[in-house]
């Protein structure tokens, strides 16, 4: 099944650049707009994934996401940035978008990130998932062990690492050799445990324990 992509950056070169990645994958078509233009083309047009820059004049990213998320059926959004990592990305995340990425992805990425959010999944770049640790634990703790790790079984550890990996359940399960609902058991238990209430909360602990990956949110059996 092909699905459409809508860009929003208000640079016509960065646009420009965005649709000839994009266009050059077989699964995905392509509709480009602006930041001004951007709910009006998601309304009119119904993109399934939007790739929305974070910084743009009148109307920001995390607006533009907002306001996406009040349709029926809203996009899955992929924040993208060319600049350091600030207070912007927990406010894109609290706004509901499916991941954070810098611009300087590969061709490569940016279709598996895409292909991870329509599965499911959240991509956040590993820089990302540094900063939002920071804001969210204060100064880095040496040697610390986030409270109730410790309750967890073999399997409810191995899955909160491949959560703080970016993995959706599908792709957990595969990876894990289980059926998706025994994954979906593992993720309701561990969150249980550590007293957590989603998914996002799950990763930035796994991350903050050393239990995610290097390459968070690049899985090569994205689908």
């Amino acid at each position: 099944m092909t699905a459409s992509v809508l860009i929003v950056d208000d640079q016509v070169l960065i646009r420009s650049g965005l649709r000839q990645l994009v266009g050059a994958s077989p699964a995905f078509e392509v509709v480009a707009g602006d930041g001004a233009e951007a709910v009006a083309q998601a309304r009119a047009h119904r993109p399934d994934v939007v790739l929305m820059d974070v910084r743009m004049p009148r109307v920001d990213g995390v607006a533009a996401t907002a306001q996406l998320m009040r349709f029926a059926a809203p996009p899955k959004v992929l924040v993208l940035t060319g600049f350091d990592v600030d207070d912007r990305v927990l406010d894109a995340l609290e706004a509901g978008a499916c991941g954070f990425l810098f611009k300087d992805l590969t061709p490569w990425q940016l279709e598996t990130a895409m292909r991870t959010v329509l599965a499911g999944g959240r991509v956040i770049a590993p820089a990302v998932l540094d900063s939002l640790v920071r804001r969210a634990t204060g100064p880095a703790r040496s040697g610390a062990v986030p409270d109730g790790l410790g309750r967890l079984g073999g399997s409810e550890r191995r899955v909160l690492a491949l959560i703080g990996s970016g993995l959706t359940n599908a792709q957990i399960a595969r990876r894990l050799h289980l059926s998706q609902a025994s994954v979906k058991t593992y993720v309701s238990r561990a969150l249980a445990k550590l007293g957590l209430d989603n998914r996002t909360q799950a990763a930035i602990l796994a991350y903050e324990a050393g239990l995610a990956g290097t390459e968070c949110g690049w899985d090569t059996d994205a689908v």
